[in-house]
């Protein structure tokens, strides 16, 4: 407390008069002096503390000029080198590697590939998981680097795009239903066609061309093999021509003395072999 005391005189007597004190507080004093040394000390402390820990995650996180660490923050993206672990979903309109190595994605458990429309539905899906992958797509279509499209499958039918689909398994290819192809060949060994339960059909709208270059061609069925054609005739274009098992006449016929045969045909279709004579004897075989 400072006590000032103010002496004032007056024009007639000159004699200084004594005026009443005045006692003015100036500064903090008391708790409110303690209170607030102790907060600035406080705020002293907050800031060396922050300022410590400030330094300390610049040296921890690597962060320089160009980015954090081994993560680089460019104009067109972010680039990061090295192995990198994420622990919640990232997110990403492109991911490429460098031009020197491969892209690779490795995870613990399963990795899942999500693709959302702009009200943030999941529409197409990839899943690779432990022992088989899945895809989840409305359509899925994979193509050349130039464009040219090598197989496109949806929910209705399924294309295959090169000149040329080869099956290398040892068991060949399996289908359910029907198949739609311009040209089945097999490259080094055997071309076998089988239909173990049902019917084997082949049609073709310009023709069937069934040919063998260097072997031979079989035909087997339990039951009836059915050549048809509907507009132009069937055409055996071969060299040799062997039916060793079709059924022969049994009938006597004058003037086959070599033990000669001819081929009948007859009229449902079935072709027999009857014993020659001078005449046709196929009008009066007992086999048609």
């Amino acid at each position: 407390m400072v006590r000032e005391q103010y002496v004032s005189t007056t024009q007639d007597s000159g004699v200084p008069r004594q005026l009443p004190d005045h006692v003015y507080k100036i500064g903090i004093y008391g708790w409110r002096k303690r209170c607030l040394y102790l907060f600035v000390l406080l705020l002293v402390i907050i800031l060396v503390v922050n300022f410590a820990l400030t330094i300390w995650i610049l040296r921890v996180m690597w962060f320089n000029t160009e980015g954090m660490g081994l993560l680089q923050v460019h104009s067109d993206g972010v680039k990061l080198d090295g192995e990198s672990e994420f622990l919640l979903p990232l997110y990403a309109q492109e991911i490429h590697s460098r031009k020197d190595a491969s892209l690779l994605i490795n995870a613990s458990g399963n990795v899942y590939l999500n693709a959302r429309n702009e009200n943030g539905d999941v529409t197409d899906r990839i899943a690779v998981e432990s022992d088989k992958a899945h895809v989840h797509a409305q359509s899925l279509d994979m193509r050349t680097l130039d464009g040219d499209m090598l197989f496109r499958a949806d929910g209705k039918d399924t294309e295959v795009g090169p000149g040329k689909l080869r099956v290398t398994g040892a068991e060949g290819a399996l289908f359910q239903h029907s198949v739609e192809v311009p040209l089945v060949s097999g490259r080094t060994d055997e071309l076998l066609l089988e239909c173990p339960t049902r019917a084997l059909t082949m049609e073709g709208p310009k023709g069937v061309v069934i040919s063998a270059l260097n072997g031979n061609i079989e035909v087997t069925s339990n039951m009836d093999i059915l050549l048809q054609s509907t507009k132009d005739g069937l055409v055996l274009d071969t060299q040799l021509l062997k039916m060793p098992n079709l059924p022969k006449s049994e009938g006597e016929v004058s003037g086959n003395a070599q033990g000669l045969y001819e081929v009948c045909v007859c009229p449902s279709g079935r072709v027999v072999v009857s014993k020659a004579g001078l005449q046709s004897t196929c009008s009066g075989s007992q086999d048609c």
